[in-house]
């Protein structure tokens, strides 16, 4: 029965249409269930929707070095609009820190009583050797660039002339973790400046280029700093290069409070790692560096030697000498987990050595 039969189709409509209704009236049930099912089908895709939904609530997000989740509006089924996720470049991979020699061993699982993020921590109060706290001070760590404070150490004792410049050449490019710097291969800065960057804002190429121009070279230089922690009587304690980019440098807060007390003896190291800021003038240049330790900042501190560190085996790491309720404090921090926690768990100390003295003296005042 094509279009080429008209009087044929005119003829069989009536009755087509008569047997449609004659199955309609016989099956009711029939009928109830085909609209139904109508209604069912209207209602389908909202319920894959939601459906789908759901699931992409539920699902773990995947994050891919290189791509992140993006969501597009796409139609899979005619006439339902399904959001659907796709891939799409990012400038940066999200890549996971590595744990520090700390986590690994397990030390961030021993308490202490003011709940501190860093694993190892000491205060001793530098005029009776009186500890006031200790946690995993015996642990030995990689500390980063607390190095540098034996770097200081070394190249202040030698009393080499202060205004000789000093050029940074390629070795001092940081091959071990690939860090930057602003010292570009041959800038000219004096040994005093090179010194100053290295301490106030650990300046790697600083630090480096101080040990390779030293009498001997580097390696004279770093068996002079082993030399000197051996006559310290830092029996933990272990360097094999000048800026502690290398986790092989390492030692225990018992060791680092005794190198704390050793340099605070020396003024041009109190001077320089207290230092807030300092300008320096490379070619036509003019740079300025930050101390990397905001407590030095801050009017509630009066700290009379400081230094910071961190690589990721060594985690965040502190060492002080500060004068907090009358007491001269050596305070070590070391492994502290976060980017703050180090200064976070500095403050906690401090209002806890404070409160313990007002303490003792509202003791004192009653029993008088």
């Amino acid at each position: 029965m094509s279009s080429r039969n008209p009087s044929v189709l005119r003829r069989l409509g009536p009755l087509l249409g008569i047997a449609v209704m004659a199955v309609s009236l016989a099956s009711p049930q029939a009928h109830a269930n085909e609209r139904k099912k109508a209604v069912a089908a209207k209602k389908a895709p909202v319920a894959v929707v939601a459906e789908r939904k759901q699931a992409a609530k539920a699902a773990p997000v995947r994050k891919v070095a290189g791509v992140a989740p993006q969501r597009v509006s796409r139609t899979l089924v005619p006439g339902v609009r399904t959001v659907v996720a796709r891939a799409a470049p990012v400038k940066a991979a999200i890549i996971p820190a590595r744990p520090s020699f700390g986590q690994l061993a397990g030390l961030h699982a021993v308490t202490d009583p003011l709940d501190l993020r860093s694993s190892v921590a000491l205060v001793i109060d530098q005029d009776t050797q009186e500890v006031l706290l200790s946690k995993n001070d015996n642990a030995v760590l990689p500390i980063a660039s607390i190095t540098k404070l034996m770097t200081g150490v070394i190249v202040s004792e030698a009393k080499l002339p202060m205004d000789e410049e000093i050029t940074i050449t390629q070795d001092d490019v940081d091959t071990e973790k690939g860090s930057s710097s602003r010292l570009v291969v041959g800038a000219t800065l004096t040994r005093a400046e090179m010194l100053h960057l290295a301490l106030m804002s650990s300046e790697n190429r600083a630090a480096h280029a101080l040990g390779r121009t030293y009498p001997g070279g580097l390696t004279t230089f770093v068996t002079l700093m082993n030399a000197k922690a051996r006559m310290l009587g830092m029996t933990d304690t272990r360097y094999v290069e000048p800026t502690g980019l290398s986790s092989r440098n390492q030692s225990s807060a018992r060791d680092l409070a005794t190198l704390v007390s050793a340099a605070y003896n020396d003024a041009t190291l109190r001077e320089l790692t207290t230092s807030p800021s300092h300008v320096v003038e490379v070619g036509k240049r003019t740079l300025q560096y930050n101390n990397t330790n905001r407590l030095v900042h801050s009017p509630a501190w009066e700290i009379g030697l400081q230094k910071t560190g961190y690589i990721s085996e060594a985690g965040q790491c502190l060492v002080m000498q500060a004068r907090v309720a009358g007491r001269k404090l050596i305070m070590v921090f070391l492994d502290s987990a976060g980017k703050l926690s180090r200064v976070a768990d500095a403050e906690r100390v401090r209002r806890w050595v404070e409160s313990a003295s007002t303490s003792a003296a509202i003791a004192r005042h009653i029993n008088g």
